[in-house]
């Protein structure tokens, strides 16, 4: 009995002591925080990556336009041919450029003076691949398995690569023909102008990557 009173009067100090509360409200705390932390993270359809090597390179492609020409004319932009992917942007690019250069842009073809026909022979991006090592072995086989809803066991040996590279370029083509609303008379006209953007990522003995290219949010820049 005189051993549970001295344990009781022991903890009832400590209790009481104001070091022993404040550490267990720290404690208290800690665990009310961590219970109402959330964080929720989402996956976009498209990439930023995909996202900005198309609009940098239709960047690319509109910069050489002058429309000297077309200065001080109302002008109609016929859309009806343009039918590569990243159509508003290649446009608003385009109309940015022809107001830069002092052209008026009409809303109605009935109120122009000439109509302006844009047209693109593609807008796109390509993958480029390189590993000097060994690939990993049953990835692909067990990849397609997964997706066919097949289950099978299978054996995945991991990637042993000394390099590794993965360049994507972005590429956009745009041209025009512009021509008087009543006669269609042609006024000026381009070829097709080409621009272009890339990425290029690459690991060495396993390090990496690092990231060059000419767009957002890479590190470094080359010309």
């Amino acid at each position: 009995m005189n051993v549970d009173r001295r344990l009781d009067s022991t903890l009832a100090a400590r209790a009481s002591h104001p070091r022993y509360r404040a550490a267990v409200g720290c404690v208290c705390g800690l665990f009310l925080l961590g219970g109402c932390a959330s964080l929720r993270v989402t996956d976009p359809e498209r990439t930023a990556t995909e996202q900005f090597l198309l609009s940098q390179a239709a960047i690319e492609a509109v910069e050489p336009f002058s429309f000297v020409v077309l200065r001080g004319r109302r002008i109609f932009v016929d859309d009806s041919y343009f039918a590569a992917a990243e159509k508003e942007f290649v446009l608003g690019e385009l109309r940015a450029r022809l107001l830069l250069a002092g052209v008026q842009i009409s809303p109605k073809r009935e109120d122009a003076e000439i109509v302006l026909e844009v047209r693109s022979g593609g807008v796109g991006i390509d993958r480029y691949e390189s590993l000097l090592g060994i690939p990993a072995i049953g990835a692909s086989a067990a990849a397609a398995a997964a997706g066919a809803g097949v289950p099978i066991a299978s054996i995945v040996t991991p990637e042993i690569a000394i390099t590794k590279e993965i360049k994507q370029v972005g590429f956009a083509s745009v041209a025009y023909v512009a021509y008087w609303a009543d006669t269609g008379e042609v006024v000026d006209n381009s070829g097709p102008s080409v621009g272009k953007a890339y990425r290029d990522d690459w690991w060495l003995f396993g390090f990496g990557p690092r990231t060059i290219g000419t767009i957002p949010p890479v590190d470094h820049q080359i010309e």
